[in-house]
Order: structure tokens, then C-alpha cells, then sequence
């Protein structure tokens, strides 16, 4: 896919429209800003995987 046909996808933070390029370090975000706000939402458990909590038993 060249540039002339990359896809056009909203940012996942902001949601502005960008072209999904291979050039572009930051991608899925479409700027270093949107990737940084979405890290500090991972780190402040704002975003999560759900799954079953495990039962470690006498392990602990």
C-alpha cells in the first residue's frame, strides 16, 4: 500500500481522521501526545483486559 492509498482511520485518543503509514512512528495514535495520554490512561488503570481474578491458593 502506497501512501497515495493508505487507509484513512480515526485516532483511537483523539479521533481525528489520519492516514495509516508505515512512516508514521507513533501509529495506531496520530501524534506522540495522543500515544502519551493513552499510556498515562494504562498506567492510572483507566483502561483494563477484563478477566476472571485466579484463585493462587496457598501460593501467596
Amino acid at each position: 500500500m502506497t501512501d497515495e492509498t493508505a487507509r484513512i482511520v480515526p485516532c483511537p485518543q483523539c479521533r481525528k481522521p489520519m492516514q495509516w503509514r508505515s512512516d508514521n512512528p507513533w501509529r495506531p495514535f496520530c501524534s506522540e501526545r495522543c500515544k502519551l495520554i493513552d499510556l498515562g490512561d494504562w498506567a492510572a488503570e483507566r483502561h483494563a483486559i477484563p478477566a476472571e481474578p485466579e484463585d493462587f491458593g496457598e501460593e501467596f
